[in-house]
């Protein structure tokens, strides 16, 4: 790759290293764990390679006597690694002795799970602050850590338009694809998508009868980004028209394959208090793992995304009457997969809000032990009283307790509005 990306999670794993001896990175291929990986180790095994792969096969001990951090790379590839680093640690291997990287979930039952041995992080595609686009002013920790809510002052200025946005969604946050032109970033798209779908699904032991099937629901589950369509309304969509359409069980294969490939991301929703069982009686909202991967499946660029009426000269965005438009929610994709990782830099977890009677409705609560952040997300350069009504429920349901409350948009200025909320460029925020 030509551009090299400062990660959080690189900042995650030496402070990991700190305590622990081993770790395990999991996330989508082409995401950059072995780019990561391979400036903390200080010996690399890369078991996609001949000639690693025959050294570790053949002598697995050289694991112990070898520089640490030992850097593993797809070691599914020889799965016998996971079971001796999990044994290294019973032994005693001091902190920060061997990093494991992968790109699915194991599901091999004849490896041990590795619980209390070695930790699992998660990696995802590139967030906007990790693109360097431009310096962000606006810091999740620093909201965190504040201990009068609604107080901290917010400041910045950013340079990116609407349009830059817009590119942003098309351009990935896979390094490896990133790096493309926009004319060429499409084939590698397809390359890479029809790559998963045969090689890697089969890699897990799942036999598709039905591939043009299969795409057509994960193309119909890309158009539910950011919505909580049942599993029933997708399969429905995917499969218009078809009259021997999948059952049920093999769906649910397809999503077990895809959430094992780490392409299927969805946030759960946040109910504050212990009704956990109300909890799970609602449909999570439905991403993939990078905005870039939705676009590509159903065709759209960035003409079609910013597109304007040749009359008014208005963004007109092609616009479903239930879900709202495709830009918005691709745009929300983007700030999802940013929430994402900067919620994993603060050790917190992202969830989404909607009372049963879907009155309120507010697209992200970030939480960290007691400290709740809520966030909306507007495709929209200023912001009106109208936009923050969600926001002022939620702090007036929870007063202090809310930590604050913020807007992300494509404008140009982050403050802190009259009423306490903040209002912050997409580019301007960080971890």
């Amino acid at each position: 790759m030509d551009k090299q990306y400062d990660r959080f999670i690189e900042t995650q794993i030496k402070d990991i290293f700190e305590e622990f001896p081993a770790l395990a990175i999991d996330g989508l291929k082409a995401i950059g764990k072995t780019v990561s990986s391979k400036r903390i180790a200080r010996t690399v095994y890369e078991l996609d390679r001949t000639r690693d792969l025959e050294f570790i096969e053949n002598d697995i001990e050289r694991l112990s006597s070898d520089e640490k951090p030992v850097l593993i790379d797809e070691w599914k590839n020889v799965p016998s690694t996971w079971d001796y680093v999990r044994r290294a640690v019973d032994d005693g291997a001091p902190a920060g002795s061997y990093l494991l990287t992968g790109s699915t979930s194991d599901s091999d039952v004849n490896v041990h799970s590795g619980a209390g041995r070695i930790l699992r992080l998660r990696m995802f595609p590139l967030s906007l602050a990790e693109r360097a686009l431009v310096t962000p002013s606006v810091s999740l920790r620093t909201l965190l850590q504040s201990n009068t809510p609604f107080s901290t002052h917010i400041q910045g200025e950013s340079g990116l338009t609407f349009s830059d946005y817009i590119h942003e969604i098309i351009s990935s946050g896979l390094p490896e694809i990133r790096q493309y032109s926009d004319a060429r970033r499409p084939k590698m798209f397809k390359s890479y998508i029809d790559n998963m779908l045969s090689h890697e699904f089969k890699q897990q032991g799942v036999t598709i009868r039905q591939p043009t099937t299969l795409r057509r629901w994960l193309t119909s589950y890309a158009a539910a980004t950011a919505t909580d369509a049942s599993y029933s309304e997708i399969l429905d969509a995917g499969t218009a028209g078809i009259s021997d359409k999948p059952a049920y069980k093999t769906t649910i294969s397809y999503r077990e394959a895809l959430t094992n490939l780490w392409m299927l991301d969805e946030i759960p929703p946040w109910i504050e208090g212990e009704n956990y069982f109300s909890r799970l009686k609602q449909t999570p909202k439905h991403y993939l793992a990078d905005p870039a991967i939705s676009a590509h499946l159903l065709g759209l660029n960035t003409s079609i995304l910013s597109g304007r009426d040749k009359v008014t000269n208005k963004i007109q965005t092609v616009f479903d009457k239930k879900y709202g438009s495709i830009t918005g929610r691709l745009f929300e994709s983007l700030m999802q997969l940013s929430l994402r990782v900067y919620a994993e830099a603060n050790d917190a977890q992202l969830y989404f809000l909607r009372t049963y009677d879907g009155s309120h409705e507010i697209d992200f609560i970030l939480q960290q032990d007691d400290k709740v952040i809520a966030i909306e997300v507007k495709l929209s350069i200023s912001i009106t009283n109208e936009d923050v009504t969600h926001l002022q429920w939620l702090r007036s349901q929870m007063g202090e307790r809310l930590t604050d409350a913020l807007i992300i948009t494509t404008g140009p200025l982050a403050y802190r509005r009259s009423d306490g909320i903040i209002v912050v460029p997409a580019g301007l925020l960080t971890a």
